[in-house]
C-alpha cells in the first residue's frame, strides 16, 4: 500500500497512535515515566510480548502480500512474515540486546554475518546487523544467548499439549520451563549480569560466557542502563536447571495458566485440497515418513530427538569451546548454519543427546519457511532431491507426482484431518507411533515482555 493510495496508514503519526492505543499485536506501550498517559514519543517505552512472534490476525480488514495484516487477533500461529531483526533495530538502545547477537570470541565469529559484533560496536553497526535479512532472516528470532548468530524460525504455539519436547533442540521437556526461561532471560537479558546469570553463562560457555558477561556489563554501563534486572521473579532452584536456568522463576501459577491456554489453542484448519491427490499423498507419507512423524496430527509428536548426523549428513563438528560443566555435551560446530542453534544450547541440560526435536505438522499451507533455520522455502523444495544428499533433512521423493501428492496431503493437515475423506480406499498398514503413551510434562512458549525505548 503506497503512501498515495493509503496516506493515513503510511503516516508515522498513525503508527504512534495505534501503539499508544495498544492496537498493534505484540507491541505493548508502558507508562514508564509515570505521567498517567501512554505516549511513546514523550518518554514512554514499548514492550515486546510473546504475541509478537506467535500471533497473527484473521486478515478480515486487510492482508498485505508477504507482509502483515489487519483484523481480529488469532493467537498461536507463527508470525512468518515478521522482520523481527528490523523491529529490534528500532529500539533506542539495540546494543542492549548484545547477548542475542552474533559476537566474536578469540577472533572467531559464528553466524550468517561475515564478522561478529563486539562491546565497542556502535548502535548503527548493531542496527545494520539486525536489519539485514541475510544475517537475520524474516520470520526468525535469535532465541539463544550464546554469542552466536543463529536466528531460528518462529514456531507455532497452538496445541502445545501435543508438542513436547520444546525448543528446536528439545532443550526443555516442560512448557512452563521454556516459558520461564523466556521471561527470565530472553525477555530480560540483564538477568545474565546477576551472580546467577554469570554462573549460567560460564556453565554453558566457559571462558566465552565470562567474556560475554563482561562485555555486556560494559555496554550497559556505556549506555546508561541501570536498575536491572527488570523481571519480577523469585530466587529459586539450581542455576542451569531447565526449570530455573538463572536461579529465578516467575509466578508459577501464571506459568501453569499459560500452559492451559496454549494447550487449548486450536490449530488452523488445513487447506482445502484435491482429495484424490491428498489420499495418495497420505499413503506415500505413511510409507516414507512415519519413522519420525505421525500421520494423524491429533496425536502426540514423538518425543524423541533426531541425531544431528541423521537429520544432516554433512554434520562434521569440531570442538570450538569449553563448558564450565563437564556433564554437558561438548561445544562443537560444523561448517554451515544448520547446527548453529545447537552449538551451545542442546538437550544435554536434561541428560539428552544433541539433536532436533520433531515439529508439529500443522498450519503447513500457510508456512513459507521450513526447518528450524528457515533454509527451505516450500514443501516441494523440502522433498525435492535437488537439494542434495548432504543437505539438512535429506528425505526426498524423486517422483514428481508422488511429491505433489504428498505436498497436497501435508497442506491439508490439521488435528481433525484423520476424520476427513483423505484416506485411501484400501486399509493401510498400521501407522507407526499411533499408540505412543501420554507424554508426561507441561509444554513450551516463548513469553514475556522486554521494554525498549523507541528511536525518534
Amino acid at each position: 500500500m503506497s503512501s498515495k493510495s493509503a496516506p493515513t496508514l503510511n503516516d508515522p503519526k498513525t503508527t504512534v497512535a495505534l501503539v499508544n492505543a495498544n492496537a498493534v499485536v505484540g507491541i505493548i506501550p508502558k507508562d514508564s515515566n509515570g505521567d498517567g498517559k501512554l505516549d511513546i514519543m514523550n518518554g514512554d517505552k514499548v514492550g515486546i510480548a510473546c504475541t509478537i512472534c506467535h500471533t497473527i490476525t484473521d486478515k478480515s480488514v486487510f492482508d498485505m502480500p508477504k507482509g502483515g495484516s489487519i483484523g481480529r487477533r488469532v493467537d498461536g500461529p507463527a508470525a512468518l512474515t515478521l522482520n523481527v531483526g528490523k523491529l529490534m533495530a528500532m529500539a533506542g538502545n539495540s546494543r542492549a540486546l548484545y547477548p542475542n547477537l552474533q559476537q566474536t570470541f578469540l577472533g572467531v565469529s559464528i553466524g550468517r554475518a561475515p564478522s561478529g559484533l563486539g562491546p565497542d560496536s556502535t548502535e548503527a553497526e548493531v542496527d545494520a546487523y539486525l536489519s539485514n535479512p541475510a544475517f537475520y532472516p524474516v520470520g526468525t528470532f535469535d532465541e539463544t544467548q550464546d554469542g552466536n548468530g543463529n536466528p531460528v524460525k518462529n514456531t507455532p504455539l497452538f496445541r502445545q499439549d501435543l508438542a513436547a519436547p520444546y525448543g528446536s533442540a528439545g532443550e526443555f521437556s516442560k512448557l512452563d520451563d521454556i516459558s520461564n526461561g523466556s521471561y527470565t532471560t530472553n525477555l530480560d537479558p540483564t538477568t545474565l549480569l546477576t551472580p546467577e546469570g554469570r554462573q549460567f553463562l560460564e556453565i554453558k560457555a566457559g571462558p566465552a560466557g565470562k567474556q560475554m558477561a563482561d562485555e555486556y556489563a560494559r555496554i550497559l554501563q556505556d549506555t546508561g542502563v541501570s536498575g536491572f534486572p527488570f523481571v519480577k521473579a523469585q530466587m529459586t532452584g539450581k542455576v542451569g536447571d531447565p526449570a530455573s536456568i538463572v536461579g529465578r522463576r516467575v509466578d508459577n501459577q501464571k506459568l501453569l495458566d499459560m500452559n492451559a491456554y496454549l494447550d487449548q489453542l486450536q490449530a488452523p484448519a488445513g487447506a482445502k485440497v484435491n482429495v484424490e491427490m491428498a489420499a495418495r499423498g497420505r499413503e506415500v507419507f505413511r510409507a516414507n515418513c512415519t519413522q519420525c512423524h505421525n500421520v494423524d496430527q491429533s496425536k502426540f509428536v514423538p518425543p524423541m530427538l533426531v541425531e544431528m548426523k541423521t537429520i544432516w549428513p554433512a554434520y562434521t563438528p569440531i570442538p570450538v569451546g569449553k563448558r564450565g560443566d563437564s556433564k554437558l555435551s561438548m561445544i562443537q560446530n560444523s561448517p554451515g548454519i544448520f547446527d548453529d542453534k545447537m552449538i551451545v544450547v542442546d538437550a544435554s541440560d536434561r541428560g539428552e543427546k544433541r539433536g532436533n526435536a520433531i515439529p508439529l505438522l500443522l498450519d503447513l499451507a500457510r508456512t513459507n519457511i521450513f526447518l528450524h533455520d528457515g533454509s527451505v522455502s516450500s514443501l516441494d523444495s523440502l522433498l525435492d532431491p535437488v537439494r542434495g544428499t548432504a543437505a539438512p533433512h535429506p528425505f526426498y521423493l524423486s517422483d514428481a507426482a508422488q511429491r505433489a501428492d504428498t505436498v497436497e496431503f501435508l497442506r491439508s493437515l490439521d488435528t481433525n484431518s484423520s476424520n476427513r475423506a483423505t484416506r485411501a480406499t484400501v486399509r493401510p498398514q498400521r501407522e507407526k507411533h499411533e499408540s505412543l503413551p501420554l507424554w508426561a510434562g507441561f509444554f513450551v512458549a516463548a513469553a514475556g515482555i522486554v521494554w525498549l525505548k523507541v528511536k525518534k
